[in-house]
């Protein structure tokens, strides 16, 4: 265990590659939801109607599920560094794009590519625990994540006063394009600012980019029931652009969609085979087994954190203004607390999580979590609104400091597959928006509360088949010989 203390703004290596990391997640929200404060100006000029609101809407997260597991295997192969870099320098494209559109497709083209840069976070996930002993990465995972989260509100907040700064119709396009312009020059920044790893140090490698692998022929089964929710929700927005839903797709193209889904699935079934059919010929040792249980449970937490926050604030500023009659503006500004509370919970989650045990804050998050959206489904416009506001907040601060405690357990499964991980887990985030959001369009806003906290009491049923990480994990060196990293 290292005797180091947590100097958050000291100039040590390991503090300045936090920094250049939620710097760089940072930037990746603001460009992910440079839009959502935006949307009246854009639609004012291109004449957007309502349905075509919501559907950038919808196409800004479609693209995050299959990209956070593609980048997860990309960097684990290829290191955070290179990645990053990447994603920043290629995501600057579709962001100049979406400020010089000038049509309802050309927006949708731009929003659809650019679900891509919210894949940015599991990049962050690695580099972090590369440079974090095991007694502080869940502290400095919960700052990467809760300062970098903090982008869509700072873009809530800052842009519209940017546009309005620029001045005249094309005051929005100046105010995305000034985040285009972060985002490129960033990517040299960070190329040039940061290492994979300490000096002297190995960067694990998997031995296979094509698929997860897994150490038993039980979990290779788990792994495969566990990409079918990845797929369904992919499904599921394909269904919303459908005609039979916002008619942005034909029923043709829909069609060759969802066989291409199929086919996608069952090429990742034959991926998943290749990379561990020697699984099924002879046992792995165990000093090199992992269990893929951890990461299922942690991909139904995160479902429920990360999936409901997602959800929430995207209906908060209506909920509040419909059950209190409360103009939107208004409304708009008591719905930011719950987004504000990013910057102290998720941390707060990590840190507690170093030092109570990750299984044990779990729970504890869980159960707050479970109660905090029960106790939200009962708020009526009989309630005080200060009441309102706070049982919001409360609620917000066990699910962000759940996500703190979830990315605090990712990276001490096994090092080598960390992006992997945290690209699954990620995804399932995502997934969890889409299931929430198609739900709320069919229920009261006090059963879609309900649906939130059901779903995190059998995440927290689902806690008790996990194991608190003890002992070490093994990974072989490039020559072959095995290294041992502390996990508790």
């Amino acid at each position: 265990m290292s005797t180091d203390k947590f100097r958050l703004f000291s100039l040590s290596p390991k503090m300045k590659i936090l920094h250049f990391s939620w710097v760089a997640f940072f930037i990746t929200f603001i460009v992910w939801f440079n839009h959502a404060p935006l949307l009246g100006l854009i639609a004012q000029e291109l004449g957007l109607t309502s349905e075509q609101i919501k559907t950038l809407l919808i196409l800004n997260v479609a693209l995050t599920i299959p990209a956070r597991i593609i980048i997860g295997m990309v960097t684990d192969q290829y290191g955070p560094r290179k990645t990053y870099s990447l994603l920043l320098l290629v995501c600057s494209i579709p962001c100049a794009m979406f400020a010089l559109a000038d049509s309802f497709e050309t927006l949708a083209l731009a929003r659809f590519l650019l679900g891509f840069i919210g894949a940015g976070f599991v990049i962050g996930i690695r580099l972090v625990s590369e440079w974090f002993p095991v007694n502080q990465l869940g502290t400095a995972e919960g700052i990467y994540g809760g300062w970098g989260n903090f982008g869509s509100a700072a873009a809530a907040m800052l842009l519209p006063i940017l546009a309005l700064a620029f001045g005249g119709e094309d005051g929005w396009r100046w105010a995305v394009g000034v985040t285009g312009i972060m985002c490129f020059v960033y990517s040299f920044v960070f190329y040039y600012g940061v290492r994979d790893t300490p000096a002297g140090a190995t960067y694990f490698k998997p031995k296979s980019s094509k698929a997860m692998e897994v150490t038993s022929v039980g979990d290779f089964y788990l792994l495969i029931l566990m990409k079918v929710p990845l797929f369904g929700a992919l499904a599921l927005l394909n269904w919303k652009l459908s005609p039979l839903g916002v008619s942005l797709i034909s029923e043709n193209v829909s069609l060759l969609i969802y066989i291409g889904l199929v086919g996608l699935f069952c090429y990742e079934v034959l991926a998943a085979y290749q990379v561990n059919r020697t699984v099924f010929i002879k046992p792995v040792e165990p000093l090199h087994q992992y269990s893929f249980r951890q990461v299922a449970v942690l991909n139904v937490l995160y479902f429920a954190t990360f999936g409901s926050e997602l959800a929430v604030v995207s209906m908060l500023p209506l909920f509040f203004a419909e059950t209190f009659e409360l103009d939107l503006v208004v409304a708009g500004l008591l719905a930011s607390t719950y987004a504000f509370m990013n910057l102290l919970s998720r941390p707060l989650g990590g840190w507690i999580s170093d030092k109570f045990g990750r299984k044990k804050t779990l729970m504890i998050l869980t159960t707050g979590l479970s109660l905090g959206y029960a106790l939200m489904a009962t708020i009526t416009g009989e309630w005080p609104l200060v009441l309102a506001v706070i049982a919001a907040m409360t609620c917000s601060f066990f699910v962000q400091a759940g996500e703190g405690a979830v990315f605090a357990a990712v990276p001490l499964i096994k090092r080598s597959l960390t992006g992997q991980i945290a690209g699954m887990t990620g995804a399932y985030g995502n997934v969890g928006a889409v299931c929430y959001l198609t739900i709320l369009s069919f229920v009261s806003y006090s059963v879609f509360f309900l649906v939130i906290a059901a779903s995190a009491f059998v995440g927290l049923m689902m806690l008790f088949l996990m194991k608190e990480p003890k002992g070490h994990m093994a990974e072989i060196l490039p020559d072959g010989t095995v290294e041992l990293i502390k996990v508790d």
